[in-house]
């Protein structure tokens, strides 16, 4: 996470380069929205790329804490901006421990000491000022300090214990949805716990389906999936959203059963909150305001970018917006 042109593809082009997964896949589908880095030591390291749409949000609205450590890159000529304040305050919502990447400082205007001047006085207790936050420079293009960056992540995930059960019943995140003209419904997720098999019935937020392939982040069929792995799921009867969670329930019917129930609450829910959002006009007004009210279509490739554009859509639903009132349809 970071602001914009602070290096944030770069380094996910370099970790993917360096990954052993990628080069052997020749490239990562940019649907599944995450990828692994093998190390040579025989760790690995799952990234989410969040950054193109709001599936982070998302998650944390639901209070679903996907990711274990937020990379915060910051640009070592630039330092720190709107968005990185922006990603400082996601991360600290969610209540995830937080790895700054200076990034750029090959650059012969970079100034590192500078940032963390900057970050300090945001809030953020690094290290070398007797904090916990760790801070790795590095320089995503030439691929320096790459090596560090990963010894930081292992580093922090052994102090926060990072461990997961491989057995019984697996517990999954929603990081992206699509709808492909072949396969139907598909969810890309990140395994929390346990591991999931073809076969199993699932609920997934108010959607349910039965698990007909596993797909790794090449578009291979695997035979199961552990935790921290991400995979793409074939066989939902609908799309859910960014952030659902997926629980694994033991019969068609008691998937059903669920999943009718929430997508009525979420009905009620939506029905509230339109009611709520009812534009009101100040009494005060002389003129009389001629309502307009406008019907959006929003579409999209994926469901997290739909999501994006609503919200912000959304925000533009007040009485100060030229008394428009919108009315929006996702698919």
């Amino acid at each position: 996470m970071g602001h914009v042109d602070h290096g944030k593809t770069s380094l996910l082009d370099s970790l993917r380069q360096t990954s052993v997964a990628a080069k052997e896949a020749g490239g990562i589908t940019q649907h599944l929205g995450a990828f692994v880095v093998n190390m040579s030591s025989g760790a690995s390291l799952t990234f989410l790329d969040t950054p193109g749409h709001a599936a982070f949000s998302a998650m944390r609205a639901r209070g679903a804490a996907v990711t274990d450590i937020v990379v915060l890159v910051v640009a070592a000529d630039d330092g720190v901006m709107p968005q990185t304040r922006e990603a400082m305050a996601h991360a600290q919502a969610a209540n995830v421990p937080i790895v700054v990447a200076i990034n750029k400082c090959d650059k012969p205007n970079a100034d590192p000491q500078k940032v963390r001047i900057q970050l300090c006085s945001e809030g953020l207790a690094l290290e070398e000022m007797g904090g916990d936050v760790q801070v790795v420079e590095i320089s995503a293009t030439k691929n320096i300090g790459l090596d560090k960056l990963e010894e930081a992540l292992l580093l922090q995930a052994e102090i926060m214990d990072l461990k997961a059960r491989i057995d019984g019943d697996a517990h999954a995140y929603v990081v992206e949805a699509r709808v492909d003209r072949g396969h139907g419904p598909l969810a890309t997720a990140i395994v929390r716990s346990g591991t999931l098999v073809p076969g199993l019935h699932i609920v997934v937020g108010a959607e349910w389906g039965r698990i007909r392939v596993l797909r790794d982040m090449s578009g291979q069929p695997v035979p199961s999936v552990g935790p921290s792995m991400p995979v793409e799921i074939e066989g939902l009867r609908g799309l859910p959203l960014a952030g659902d969670e997926i629980m694994v329930v033991s019969s068609e019917e008691r998937a059903r059963k669920l999943s009718n129930g929430r997508k009525i609450r979420l009905e009620q829910e939506r029905l509230r909150k339109q009611s709520e959002e009812k534009v009101v006009m100040p009494e005060d007004v002389d003129e009389k305001v001629e309502m307009v009210e406008m019907t959006l279509i929003v579409k999209a490739d994926v469901q997290g970018t739909v999501q994006a554009v609503t919200d912000t859509l959304k925000s533009l639903n007040s009485s100060q917006e030229l008394g428009q009132s919108l009315k929006l349809m996702s698919i």
